[in-house]
């Protein structure tokens, strides 16, 4: 069994103040596979203080210094990557496959990313053509504390401490204490890649002791987090004493609108990008509003397509699903599949209880509702599971009404072969992103979303920015 017993604290690996122990679970088996020391407040102030003391010479060396040290992050996070893949199936569920593929290569490609993007970055210019007067400086921000979920862990760790340490901020990282096996191997590369004492810093912790005393933190100055909505909103409130910046991405509820002419793929397709991960994305397209006229067929093959997914343990080869990540994370899928039923939505594949076959493990089978409203529970509250819920629609206007109806608003999907349909509706719907007909994100594409889907954005310039402050001089003369 694994201890995580020590924190990457100013450039060593230390021991906590106080040895508070939790277990970490693997979801396929339900086995104990380590032990993890979860950090408070002297802790945390101690990784505060060593990020605040390194500020000043971090931020003022040159770009390709930053840059130098990222590259070496690179090398050693692909000496290190199966390594990287088999914790995260560990830890979390995603069969192993996708774990080194997918959640291993998600997290590289933005890191690559990133270091392209800096080197184009303007960080001073002048504030317009022909001004030599007025200098526009976009400086670091200062100290971060970066608090990232378990869902894709190496996806949203290098989506915040990259562009942080890139512009010359220093971080504390605060991996969710569900999946920390892969947090505690990218401090470890971090280390590996010789980056100068106390710019980067790891805590293992809860939200309760190590991520309330982050969030309020006054050498801290701002906050990048994600989570979940519930989490989002004490954050803001913990933070606000301090006025901080908080940058959060958060849940979501997306829509995926089949108009009559949406092409053969696009069920499928719905599907497979809802159930993905398990289930366990922000951005999955959980409700799908399908118009009368191809209500009907839809269902039918929304419910053969369900039935064909197959659920097997994460360490197992090949195209599944794995396991939901926890007993709590299980137990909210049942109870929202029951609530779907007991509010009358068809239930047309799926359901209750495990898998055929899986009688241990947090395994959830893949489940489709039908005849569903948009006011049932299954249509407003995110169960962060192969849950795809139908509902029927007739006119634009109204499902345009119904995608809105949410607290939400971070990815939502338009599927139709007109184009003039499909860029009305999309610039019609509040939410972050829109996807039209299965074109993906760029590694570029400002990653966020509308009200209770959070605040900030990710990825390419934009992420770079989110961790910049704009600094106004004037008086600055060409001449000198």
């Amino acid at each position: 069994m694994l201890e995580l017993h020590s924190f990457y604290i100013d450039g060593d690996w230390v021991a906590p103040a106080d040895l508070t122990l939790r277990e970490v679970i693997d979801p396929s088996t339900e086995s104990v596979i380590a032990t993890l020391a979860l950090g408070g407040e002297a802790d945390t102030d101690r990784a505060v203080a060593a990020a605040k003391a390194a500020f000043p010479g971090w931020s003022s060396a040159p770009l390709e210094t930053r840059l130098a040290a990222l590259e070496r992050l690179v090398a050693a996070y692909e000496r290190r990557s199966d390594e990287l893949g088999g914790a995260i199936s560990l830890e979390m569920g995603a069969p192993i496959d996708m774990a080194k593929t997918s959640q291993v290569g998600a997290g590289i490609v933005h890191l690559r990313n990133f270091i392209e993007v800096a080197r184009r970055f303007e960080f001073e210019g002048w504030l317009q053509d022909g001004d030599t007067t007025h200098r526009v400086v976009k400086d670091p921000i200062g100290v971060c504390g970066l608090i990232t979920p378990w869902n894709w862990p190496m996806n949203q760790i290098l989506l915040k401490v990259t562009p942080a340490l890139l512009t010359g901020c220093t971080v504390i990282l605060k991996p969710s204490e569900v999946s920390p096996l892969s947090g505690q191997i990218f401090a470890e590369m971090v280390h590996e890649a010789g980056f100068p004492a106390g710019v980067f810093n790891m805590l293992h912790g809860d939200g309760t002791g190590v991520g309330s005393r982050l969030t309020a933190h006054p050498d801290v100055d701002m906050i990048s987090f994600t989570g979940s909505t519930r989490a989002g909103i004490a954050i803001s409130r913990n933070a606000a004493g301090t006025v901080k910046r908080v940058s959060l991405e958060l849940g979501g509820k997306g829509a995926n609108i089949l108009f009559p002419d949406a092409d053969e793929a696009a069920v499928e397709r719905g599907l497979r990008s809802c159930f993905y991960n398990s289930g366990q994305g922000c951005n999955a397209p959980s409700r799908m509003f399908v118009h009368r006229d191809i209500y009907d067929r839809t269902v039918d093959r929304a419910a053969r397509i369900a039935s064909q997914f197959a659920v097997r343990p994460a360490s197992e080869p090949g195209d599944h699903l794995g396991p939901v990540v926890s007993e709590r994370q299980f137990d909210h899928i049942q109870r929202m599949i029951a609530e779907g039923i007991a509010e009358g939505a068809r239930l047309v594949a799926g359901g209750l209880g495990r898998p055929d076959g899986l009688q241990r493990g947090y395994f959830v089978r893949p489940t489709v509702f039908a005849d569903a409203t948009n006011q049932m529970a299954v249509a407003r509250v995110e169960i962060f599971g192969p849950v795809v819920t139908i509902i029927p629609f007739e006119t634009e206007d109204e499902v345009i009404a119904m995608a809105n109806d949410t607290v939400y608003g971070l990815t939502n999907y338009v599927q139709t072969q007109d184009m003039s349909r499909a860029r009305r509706v999309a610039r019609a719907m509040r939410a972050g992103m829109v996807e039209i007909n299965g074109v993906g994100r760029s590694l570029n594409t400002p990653f966020g979303g509308f009200k209770q889907s959070g605040n900030g954005r990710e990825g390419g310039r934009f992420g770079i920015e989110e961790f910049l402050e704009v600094k106004a001089i004037s008086g600055w003369s060409a001449a000198s």
